[in-house]
């Protein structure tokens, strides 16, 4: 394994600062404790080489030595085959942080990101979409991920990269208050977001683009 590099935008609006996806790659190598350094790349310009790491044009990727990789899953996934601190080495335990880290991206993210789009592009209250959107995420996935959440401190039995993404996809329907109706899931982003290494991954990701405004 070689160095590692996360590299993310130079700069976003003020909107999604705190939300970008490197911060879960951020949270992740502060849990492990693995040295990084952050790269930036246009925002607004975005360059053939971008795209050569991201096929979306989007952020982040990591460099590890010559391997490049994309999608906060699966980054996630490779810092957890390289640190304890992320991912037990138990096949049991192994295989509980996977399906919860699947979970968190094909269950629940599913239903909250076009939920938290509609918000954004202002379209809520009594819209078909939003209301449909808003059943689905509440009655089908926070509904079935509170009693989970109730029994458990962490996902896996202890903290790793499953609740890393479990509770950053939470965080986010926090924001707009999806989480009224659900203390246990309520209770679950507190735990993770007062962790010292949310702090530094969340205050360095504003700083990194608060210093391009």
């Amino acid at each position: 394994m070689g160095d590692l590099t996360l590299t993310t935008f130079d700069w976003v609006p003020e909107p999604p600062r705190g939300y970008v996806r490197d911060l879960r790659v951020r949270w992740a190598l502060e849990e492990s404790g693995l040295p990084y350094r952050v790269e930036s790349v246009p925002f607004r310009d975005r360059k053939p080489e971008h795209f050569a790491h991201q096929p979306f044009g989007q952020v982040p990727w990591l460099t590890d030595g010559d391997i490049s990789i994309f999608e906060s899953g699966a980054i996630l996934l490779h810092l957890g085959n390289r640190s304890d601190a992320l991912m037990p080495a138990d096949p049991r335990g192994r295989a509980e942080v996977l399906e919860w880290l699947f979970a968190a991206l094909n269950s629940v993210e599913a239903a909250s990101l076009p939920w938290s789009i509609l918000i954004f592009s202002g379209i809520t209250g009594d819209a078909p979409a939003y209301g449909l959107m808003d059943s689905f995420l509440k009655h089908h996935r926070l509904k079935h991920m509170e009693p989970v959440l109730a029994g458990r401190e962490w996902l896996a039995g202890t903290f790793s990269v499953a609740d890393i993404l479990m509770a950053d996809v939470l965080r986010l329907i926090n924001r707009f208050d999806g989480l009224a109706e659900y203390p246990a899931c309520r209770d679950y982003v507190a735990r993770a977001t007062a962790r010292p290494s949310f702090a530094k991954a969340h205050a360095d990701q504003i700083a990194h683009f608060a210093a391009a405004d």
